[in-house]
């Protein structure tokens, strides 16, 4: 396993591949979990070459702390790498990344960035999209990975490749759940015991909303859900919405025609937490 900190170095030893050669591309924050392994494994399978990157992007939190408390933990990151074959890693920093001018490009994703997450994190697909289309000017991959949990950002980066031309084909990944069901995250390990074993509380709920919305409207499902976050003590709900999986549109009346996802997102003190799930 090779491990570059720069953009030179890396495209050196990509541009010597070999014709032809298949490079699959998982882009991460690092704090390395199941989840993240399960979709280099796919990119194995499906490519000749892996490319894992490890960047915390700072122009993606709309909170200074949030970025000072994300979990960093490289040496445990390049031994679970290392442990399932990745060939290539690449381990920039901030400057190598943005030079002077940590600044986010300004992305235009046709609405889907105005939808849940959009209004509550300002600015967050702006630096989602700067740091993922950099990415794919450096490594130019065939295929590149994403986990459903971040579904929002998946269909944003569709989005993101087909306005801006880039050839790369977008694969999304289901979720990694724990054995309780609760979705694997780097945020999971920032949690309290008690906060930990009230968490899978939200793939509970979002279980039942899914045979909730067999018989009942999304408005309907949506009181009943904030409903079961009131009553419970430490979990507070900061949204939940059902909606349409290509638009993102929140919806009010189902059509058997399209396919509907519901989102979640929920505070554990000061961590939060997201989830969602096919309807």
């Amino acid at each position: 396993m090779l491990v570059f900190a720069k953009i030179k170095s890396v495209q050196q030893k990509i541009n010597s591949l070999n014709k032809g050669t298949k490079i699959g591309f998982v882009p991460t924050m690092g704090a390395l979990h199941r989840g993240h392994l399960s979709l280099i494994e796919k990119a194995k399978i499906e490519n000749n070459i892996v490319v894992v990157s490890i960047f915390v992007n700072p122009t993606q939190f709309d909170k200074e702390e949030d970025l000072i408390n994300y979990p960093k933990t490289i040496d445990k990151d390049l031994s679970l790498l290392k442990s399932v074959g990745c060939n290539i890693v690449f381990v920039p920093t901030a400057k190598e990344i943005y030079a002077d001018n940590i600044k986010s490009q300004q992305f235009d994703f046709d609405g889907l960035e105005h939808q849940m997450e959009g209004k509550f994190r300002k600015g967050h697909f702006d630096g989602v999209g700067t740091i993922v289309k950099r990415l794919f000017e450096i490594v130019t991959p065939d295929n590149s990975y994403f986990g459903e949990k971040d579904f929002q950002q998946l269909q944003i980066i569709k989005k993101m490749v087909q306005k801006n031309q880039i050839p790369v084909n977008i694969i999304g990944c289901d979720i990694f759940r724990e054995e309780d069901g609760l979705a694997m995250s780097s945020r999971n390990s920032r949690l309290t015991y008690e906060q930990r074993k009230a968490a899978p509380f939200i793939y509970k709920t979002l279980k039942q909303a899914k045979i909730e919305f067999g018989i009942k409207n999304a408005l309907e499902v949506t009181e009943w859900v904030k409903n079961e976050f009131e009553k419970h003590p430490l979990l507070e709900l900061e949204y939940f919405e059902i909606a349409n999986e290509e638009t993102l549109q929140p919806i009010e009346n189902k059509k058997t025609s399209q396919k509907y996802r519901a989102f979640i997102a929920v505070f554990a003190g000061k961590i939060r937490l997201i989830d969602n799930i096919s309807l």
